[in-house]
């Protein structure tokens, strides 16, 4: 079996999903990420790192920071090779850098991506939806190259220069933070005593039930808790080892919620949801 995840930056693969990657590695599936920037104007969120000799070697230190992320996940990588759009900040917000991953034509960001398809033949494809996850204009770029490559990989009429056409069967989007999982554990947080890092979140939050029932898969992966935390430190720039990620003891976190979430989209075998396994209804190819 192949899975390949697309994502926008580097530590994506590692916040989105990491969990269910590791198991899906060691029962034995190929696994792919494709990381369409390098993730170059990102900030720097670890207040340890954010020092002069880091921003002077940011591009650099973030591939550096990927290539420890892959082998603790035990994934291959590719780079798309688009440079990150940054967060624009103001009001009005300023216009995007030219030619950032947000301005390439959709056509030219697609035909990399299906390139990566066709050679890589992937039973399931995930990415993000069309909100990106959280609006980050290189966030909704990928869902749009994402969904256009899934799409033209298995026509032959679409980029006939790309390669052999292949169509994965299966394409999901990615759930991580529903309401009914943050509200789950800040309960579990609070019956245990401890100090729940989301009650103004939550206090916030215009819920949306519609939005949280498009989730059809819930992928048993707690036991892999641990190699998604090792990952997500990899991305040392990008993870502040005392912050939010890791405020929710992993005990907790085990018990409380141990799936990762996904909705499927597009299917092109049979397979009823709701399911907990991302191959649901694949045959694997023969040997």
């Amino acid at each position: 079996m192949r899975l390949m995840h697309v994502h926008a930056h580097p530590d994506d693969e590692s916040s989105k999903g990491a969990a269910s990657t590791a198991k899906y590695v060691a029962e034995g599936v190929d696994v792919h990420v494709v990381t369409c920037t390098g993730g170059e104007r990102g900030s720097v969120l670890n207040p340890k790192m954010d020092r002069p000799d880091v921003w002077e070697n940011i591009t650099e230190i973030r591939r550096e920071e990927m290539h420890r992320a892959r082998d603790i996940l035990g994934v291959r990588q590719d780079w798309l090779g688009f440079v990150d759009s940054g967060w624009p900040e103001g009001d009005p917000l300023p216009p995007l850098p030219e030619g950032c991953f947000a301005l390439v034509p959709l056509e030219e960001a697609t035909e990399r991506l299906v390139r990566l398809i066709r050679d890589f033949r992937p039973h399931v494809m995930t990415t993000y939806d069309e909100r990106g996850g959280y609006p980050h204009p290189d966030h909704i770029r990928c869902h749009e190259v994402s969904v256009a490559a899934y799409h033209a990989a298995g026509d032959p009429e679409r980029f006939p220069d790309a390669g052999e056409p292949w169509q994965p069967a299966k394409l999901y989007y990615h759930h991580g933070w529903s309401w009914a999982k943050t509200n789950a554990l800040h309960e579990a947080m609070l019956a245990h005593d401890l100090e729940s890092p989301y009650e103004e979140r939550l206090k916030n939050w215009e819920r949306e039930p519609d939005w949280d029932d498009r989730i059809t898969t819930r992928v048993p992966c707690g036991e892999y808790f641990g190699v998604r935390d090792q990952a997500l430190l990899a991305h040392a720039t990008q993870i502040d080892p005392d912050g939010f990620w890791f405020a929710i003891p992993r005990e907790i976190q085990q018990k409380t919620w141990p799936t990762e979430d996904y909705e499927l989209v597009v299917s092109h075998v049979e397979s009823s949801v709701p399911e907990d396994d991302l191959f649901a209804g694949i045959t694997p190819d023969p040997a």
